[in-house]
């Protein structure tokens, strides 16, 4: 090669690496899996959403919107017909068809992964031609667009070239090819992972949308303490925090060279307790369960000082809640939102009447890198419940070990924060209190609570297309639940994203980063 032209093309080349942009984003956890259908998280589902794609995705008022589907028909009461979009590639130049669409969906249902609650209405998947599917559900379902927003497509390929048939299950601490490599259609394909220290994501060239983003490169780092997070922001070693402890927000803001970006989430965080189990674990309550007695975990809720956690613990970033769901989900009942009151003396007498007079001791499971400020949140329960004689032996942990042993269902009790990802109620009933199953019903419903009447109002709701009796049979089915105290809702969290004043960017209430929609200058 001509010695002058190597120079001439290694200058290019180096031009164009000063030029490239890269976005450097900090989250207080880490991505737990590359593999889209191994756990229905929301940073999960968030970060991967710019390598793989969905057949129908959401815009920025939360509305559904083409994606691998350019238009979807209800044929029948019961079957969806999509049309697919040509051209479409995944990262290694393979060809996407219906072929992919159909393995995905039925990969998605693997009950080893945490996908399957989104297909529990599937009858069956099936080609029509090469960029044809329909879906054939076993009853109507009106909100299906809804549920496959969370729903990627993969490459049947190279899944099976990879031996990535089926997702891992992340229960067993298992992985697969798919858990560290990824393979998709979307803005950004997958550079280098380092679980638990960097994963590094760059532009797809080649993909099929022009995405509205200057970036060319985006390293994510987990970052778990709050103080080094903000400090790596106010220094200028990363762009974008998510999230902003609360007692750094001012002065993030009065730094003058970055943004907080404060909004409602549509997640609530609740407390769940084991109802099914004979004898409760990690208790000192030896032969019976005392979850099983309604007074029991009437007496846990009244119990906890919920405007304590609010001031103290969240600095008033939080919306004591009632319900599962919270203002902006579809079937919300705002006139239903009103919480038992805080009462010790009533709940000391709820437990002595149960049996408990000297209250009991028990174990709670809390993730200390998931949602704003939970090892506090846990912390001030516990602190609270002391007052009422339980003593709770709280263990606080990385959501990395934390998800495997509560969806191993191997807790007595523990938080969890849930946002229905379709933006309906029946997202969260079909998911947190419908009675658990082999098909995906309940599959986060992780103490057990069941009540058949739940469970058929749930089937209905699915189904309803009259949105008026839609709307009263998830009354109905709230009221039964509150009645019950299946669980302990707690409140809706606020967002908070902390970002240089040279980036813009999107935040929606589910909170979901769409990396797509970020630019740098």
């Amino acid at each position: 090669m001509n010695f002058k032209l190597s120079l001439v093309a290694a200058a290019l080349l180096a031009a164009s690496a000063a030029q490239a942009v890269t976005l450097r984003v900090a989250n207080v956890g880490d991505v737990q899996s590359m593999d889209p259908h191994s756990l229905n998280e929301t940073l999960q589902l968030s970060f991967t959403a710019s390598v793989y794609e969905a057949l129908v995705g959401r815009d920025k008022k939360m509305s559904v919107i083409p994606l691998l589907a350019t238009k979807w028909t209800q044929k029948t009461p019961t079957v969806w017909r999509f049309d697919l979009r040509h051209g479409v590639k995944f990262h290694d130049d393979t060809p996407f068809t219906a072929d992919d669409v159909v393995f995905s969906l039925k990969r998605a249902a693997d009950p080893a992964g945490d996908m399957r609650g989104y297909t529990t209405s599937f009858k069956e998947v099936r080609k029509i031609d090469d960029f044809t599917v329909e879906i054939e559900t076993t009853a109507p379902n009106p909100i299906l667009p809804d549920v496959l927003t969370n729903v990627y497509v993969m490459s049947k390929k190279w899944c099976e070239d990879n031996k990535a048939l089926g997702p891992v299950d992340r229960r067993k601490g298992v992985e697969n090819t798919a858990s560290f490599k990824a393979n998709g259609t979307g803005p950004f394909r997958l550079k280098e992972r380092q679980p638990s220290t960097r994963t590094v994501l760059v532009r797809n060239f080649n993909y099929w949308d022009k995405p509205e983003t200057n970036i060319d490169e985006i390293v994510f780092t987990p970052i778990g303490n709050d103080a080094t997070r903000v400090a790596a922001l106010l220094s200028g070693e990363i762009d974008v925090m998510e999230p902003v402890p609360l007692q750094d927000v001012e002065r993030i803001k009065s730094a003058g060279k970055f943004t907080v970006l404060q909004g409602p989430e549509l997640r609530t965080i609740f407390l769940g307790m084991d109802q099914k189990r004979d004898e409760l674990q990690f208790s000192s309550v030896k032969g019976k369960n005392p979850f099983k007695d309604r007074r029991v975990r009437q007496a846990l809720y009244q119990g906890i000082d919920i405007e304590a956690i609010k001031s103290r613990v969240m600095r008033n970033a939080s919306t004591p809640t009632a319900l599962m769901v919270g203002p902006g989900v579809r079937g919300f009942q705002p006139d239903m939102n009103k919480r038992l009151p805080y009462d010790v003396e009533a709940a000391k007498k709820l437990l002595a009447e149960a049996g408990y007079p000297n209250g009991f001791e028990v174990g709670m499971n809390c993730p200390n890198d998931r949602y704003v400020n939970d090892g506090q949140i846990c912390q001030a329960v516990a602190a609270s419940l002391a007052r009422i004689g339980v003593k709770v032996n709280l263990q606080t942990e990385t959501k990395v070990s934390y998800f495997p042993k509560i969806l191993r269902r191997d807790t007595s009790f523990y938080l969890l924060g849930w946002t229905p990802s379709t933006g309906d109620s029946h997202d969260a009933l079909s998911a947190l209190i419908a009675t658990p199953n082999d098909k995906g019903q309940g599959q986060f419903n992780l103490g057990s609570y069941s009540n058949p009447k739940v469970d058929e109002l749930t089937q209905k709701i699915q189904s309803e297309t009259d949105q008026a009796r839609r709307n009263e049979y998830i009354r109905e089915a709230f009221k039964l639940h509150m009645d019950d105290v299946g669980h302990i809702p707690l409140h809706q969290q606020a967002l908070a994203w902390g970002f240089s004043n040279r980036v813009t960017l999107t935040q929606l209430p589910d909170n979901r980063m769409f990396f797509k929609w970020v630019t740098i200058k």
